[in-house]
Parts: C-alpha cells; sequence; structure tokens
C-alpha cells in the first residue's frame, strides 16, 4: 500500500513534464486521490529540506569547505579578492536557516489557503499544482535565508523553534497513540475472526518486544545518566515516568475500562511506554552537566543516536499522517482533527474522472482535510526537525547540550503522552452516553 501511495507522487512530479517518457511513467502510475497526492509531494518537500539540513551536518563537511578556493581561510587560490564565508553553509546555524525558509513557505501556503472549501476554488491550483515553481521558491528561499545577518537570529530563531517543535510534538503524540489503538485493535480483530494462534502470537510477540526495550531503556537512562551520590532531578524523571507507565498499563486492563473498550490491551500501552521512554531520555539529554552521558568533549556539529531516532519517529509520523484516514482513525484520539476524510466528491473525483486520469479529484464538493491547517502543522514540523537536528540548543553557543527550557519540553511532552492515553481509555467509561467509535 505504501508503494503504492508512493507512486502517486511520483506521478504527480512526472505529469508535470510534458514529454513523452512522462507521459509513460505516468500511465504506468497506479491512480489514488488529490488529496493523497498533494499530501505526499507537500511530505516530498519537506523530507528534502531535511536532507540538506542533514547535509550541512556531514562529519568532516567543515575541513572539506577549507579546500574550496572561494572560501574563507582556503587552502586554495582564485583569483582576485572573491572571498565567501563557507563557516555559514555548515553546521547548527545552516540547519536553522535551511529550515527557516521551508518554515515560512509553509506559514506563506498556510494563509494563503484560509477559507478554501473545495477544490473549485481558484487556490486549489495553488495547492495541488505549480510544483515546478513551489519547489524552486523553497529553494531560493534557503539561498536567500543564509545572507540573512547572525546577529540575533540563532537565539531568536531558537525561541520560535521550542515553541514550535513542542507543539508539534503534541501532534506527534495523537497520531502514535492513534497509531497504537489501531495497531492492536486490526490484530486482536484478525485474531477474533480467525482464531489462529499466529495473530496470538504476534500481539504477544510485539507486546512483550516493545515492554522488553522499555525495561532496557529504564535501566540504561539509571545507568548513564544519574550517579548514586547525585543527579536527584534525573532519577525523579525516570522514576517518575516508569510509576506512570506501570498505572497507564494497569488501567489499560481494567475490568470497567475492558467493558467499553474490548480491544484495548497491553499492546498499546507497551507502545505508549516505549515511547515515553525515548521521550524521557531526549529530555536528560538536555540535562545538566555531569548527569549528562551524551555531552561530548568535541565541538564539532554532528549527528546522535537521540536525533536519528527522533527523525526516524517524524517520519513515521509525517507519513502516517498522509496516508491515514480520519474515517479508519479513532474519534477518542482527536486524530480526525489531524488526518483526510475519506472518499470523493462528486464530478472530477467521481469514477470516470478516475478512468480519465490516473490522480482523481476527491474535493470537487469539499476538502478532505484543512489545506490550511496542514500547512501550519508542516511548518511546525520544519521547525522540529531544526530543534531535532540541532539537539535543542543554540547554534551560536559552545555546542554544550545543556539546554534547561527544551528538557522541560520533552519531560512535559512525556507526561502529556501518558495523560492522553489514559484519557482514551477512561473517557468511554466516564461518558458513557458519548460515541468513541
Amino acid at each position: 500500500m505504501g508503494a503504492v501511495l508512493g507512486l502517486c507522487s511520483a506521478a504527480q512530479m512526472a505529469c508535470c513534464c510534458t514529454s513523452a517518457a512522462c507521459s509513460l511513467c505516468c500511465s504506468a502510475c497506479p491512480s489514488c486521490a488529490n488529496s493523497t497526492s498533494t499530501r505526499l509531494m507537500y511530505t516530498l518537500m519537506l523530507l528534502l529540506v531535511m536532507v540538506a539540513a542533514c547535509v550541512t551536518l556531514a562529519p568532516g563537511l567543515h575541513e572539506q569547505m577549507k579546500k574550496v578556493p572561494f572560501c574563507e581561510n582556503s587552502t586554495g587560490i582564485v583569483p582576485g579578492n572573491f572571498k565567501v564565508d563557507c563557516d555559514q553553509a555548515v553546521g547548527y546555524l545552516a540547519v536553522y536557516r535551511i529550515c527557516f525558509a521551508a518554515c515560512l513557505f509553509f506559514v506563506l501556503m498556510a494563509l494563503i489557503m484560509i477559507g478554501v472549501k473545495s477544490s473549485k476554488d481558484p487556490r486549489a491550483g495553488i495547492q495541488n499544482g505549480f510544483w515546478g515553481i513551489k519547489y524552486l521558491v523553497v529553494i531560493g528561499g534557503i539561498i536567500g535565508a543564509f545572507f540573512i545577518p547572525e546577529g540575533q537570529f540563532a537565539s531568536t530563531w531558537m525561541v520560535f523553534g521550542m515553541i514550535g517543535g513542542f507543539c508539534f510534538i503534541i501532534i506527534q503524540l495523537i497520531l502514535i497513540i492513534d497509531f497504537a489503538h489501531s495497531w492492536a485493535e486490526k490484530w486482536v480483530s484478525n485474531y477474533e475472526e480467525s482464531q489462529s494462534r499466529g495473530w496470538y502470537s504476534a500481539l504477544l510477540l510485539a507486546m512483550l518486544s516493545c515492554y522488553a526495550l522499555t525495561l532496557t531503556g529504564i535501566v540504561l537512562l539509571y545507568v548513564y545518566y544519574t550517579k548514586p551520590d547525585g543527579c536527584d532531578l534525573s532519577k525523579f524523571f525516570i522514576s517518575f515516568n516508569l510509576i506512570l507507565v506501570v498505572i497507564a498499563s494497569a488501567i489499560s486492563i481494567l475490568p470497567s475500562v475492558q467493558e467499553h473498550q474490548p480491544r484495548s490491551g497491553l499492546l498499546q500501552s507497551a507502545v505508549v511506554s516505549l515511547y515515553v521512554m525515548y521521550l524521557t531520555w531526549s529530555a536528560l539529554s538536555n540535562s545538566a552537566g555531569e548527569c549528562n552521558a551524551s555531552i561530548s568533549a568535541t565541538n564539532e556539529s554532528s549527528f546522535d543516536k537521540q536525533s536519528i531516532i527522533g527523525l526516524v519517529i517524524w517520519v513515521c509520523s509525517v507519513l502516517y499522517s498522509c496516508v491515514r484516514t480520519a474515517s479508519s482513525s479513532s474519534k477518542i484520539t482527536m486524530s480526525e482533527h489531524i488526518l483526510a476524510k475519506e472518499g470523493a466528491g462528486e464530478g472530477d473525483g467521481g469514477e470516470a474522472g478516475r478512468d480519465e486520469t490516473k490522480v482523481f479529484d476527491n474535493e470537487a464538493d469539499d476538502v478532505a482535510y484543512s489545506w490550511t491547517f496542514f500547512h501550519v502543522v508542516f511548518a511546525l514540523a520544519s521547525l522540529y526537525i531544526m530543534m531535532t537536528l540541532t539537539n535543542w540548543y543554540n547554534p551560536s553557543s559552545q555546542l554544550s547540550k545543556e539546554n534547561v527550557a527544551s528538557m522541560w519540553i520533552k519531560i512535559t511532552s512525556s507526561w502529556l503522552c501518558v495523560g492522553l492515553y489514559v484519557w482514551t481509555l477512561v473517557a468511554p467509561a466516564v461518558f458513557p452516553d458519548r460515541d468513541f467509535s
């Protein structure tokens, strides 16, 4: 399914061309809804922005730039006095500039799309087309961002990044909890329908694996982020979150919860527990000096394990939000406000439209998702990329990983994650008259 949906965006990009080769490519691609292909195209754009930002953090790139003749402090020789400060093109400050341009692009798109109700709106062409121009706008914005004087740019944009990153984490929490519920409900349904021991074994193995990883993470956090005679705050965070995930797991199997949600169980709790431990680890990575095992003696900008895992989770969340529909999600997680609605409008979105084109219009009567909110989410996602790649601290500093504000943002996110998950468990029992199906 993922490969088919991926071809939708490829078809939309290829069909921007007019050559026979592009036409042949389009004819080979499967048909899909315009709302899906558009979201995938914007996702591709954001992924390319992430790759560009990652390139600026490549190990050894700073030294390689010294070999470029027109760079300042270069070992090469170039005629004339033309010199460029190539240090601006690498490191954490470069990530800030790249993500700054991407964020502004999505904010501009969000403003343009305010009030759009269907694809009949003249602005629909801007949303669903002109991909070549939009990619050029983003590239031009990135190039222009490198001419912004450093000054207070980094420290000011970092504040926006922390706020936006926190907001995206909340959205990511909703998607992860929706995924946990959907995954468990699907596998439990398959087991109930087939009574196959294979599905039962798969459920048990997935649940035990997640809990095993969670327990391993807790042990490693105690080993690397605490000391016997100190680090009391780190000990509190780890112990408190351990208690929270145990309580959440116990609530998930209470008789009153099982009565209203028969398919609720330990698999969802295991997935949430694992993510909470990741957030705890991420928070402790920004904790103070002697208690922070991730502080390195080197000052070179580079990737670490926490950043890589964070980006993998981010990519999965964004792709999940693109291919998941609100009708197949759980209302109790509130994810229907983020995901697209299923179904096609009349006219261009009907069967005739599907036969005539590979990317058919399913929004002729009503948009499948809020176009403005979608771009707001992607603007927040670009800020989350920026903060994740720079480990949530000021690029103008001496690269110290101590950042009390980001530590509290992440640990608060872990508490919100448990709270939201527990709410999805108890809400049907607390409000029996409401439909949470």
